[in-house]
């Protein structure tokens, strides 16, 4: 199974990082806007559009408030694993973002890691703007 880590600096603090990760419906446009184009809630999951066309099912699985911690998985038939982590780290006035997902099928990792260095790339963005 591929195991992707990505590891973000944010110019904002954990708590209000972690206040937008966590409100699960609306990452589109508190987390990743750009990069993610819609977001609807369907019960314990949300159907996320991202930028590229692609559409994904992802099942909240466990969101912590202690821990600033989510996972979710995300259920598709080309996909036979894939769980995914985000963790919120404090930092004094800014925060450590650690993104871990694991895959299978291992050739579908490439396409993964490329998708979440744009992700991240707009995260970075919106959290710039959230401490100017």
């Amino acid at each position: 199974m591929a195991s992707i880590h990505k590891e973000v600096a944010l110019d904002a603090r954990a708590d209000d990082v972690w206040d937008a990760i966590r409100d699960f419906g609306a990452v589109h446009r508190r987390v990743a806007p750009g990069f993610l184009l819609d977001a609807k809630l369907d019960g314990d999951a949300r159907i996320v559009t991202f930028s590229n066309g692609t559409v994904a099912r992802e099942v909240l699985v466990s969101c912590g408030d202690a821990r600033k911690r989510l996972v979710y998985a995300v259920v598709s038939e080309r996909v036979k694993q894939h769980s995914a982590s985000i963790q919120i780290i404090p930092d004094g006035e800014r925060s450590r973002m650690i993104w871990i997902t694991d895959v299978l099928p291992n050739e579908i990792a490439p396409y993964i890691d490329a998708q979440m260095e744009l992700g991240a790339a707009a995260i970075q963005k919106t959290f710039a703007r959230t401490a100017a």
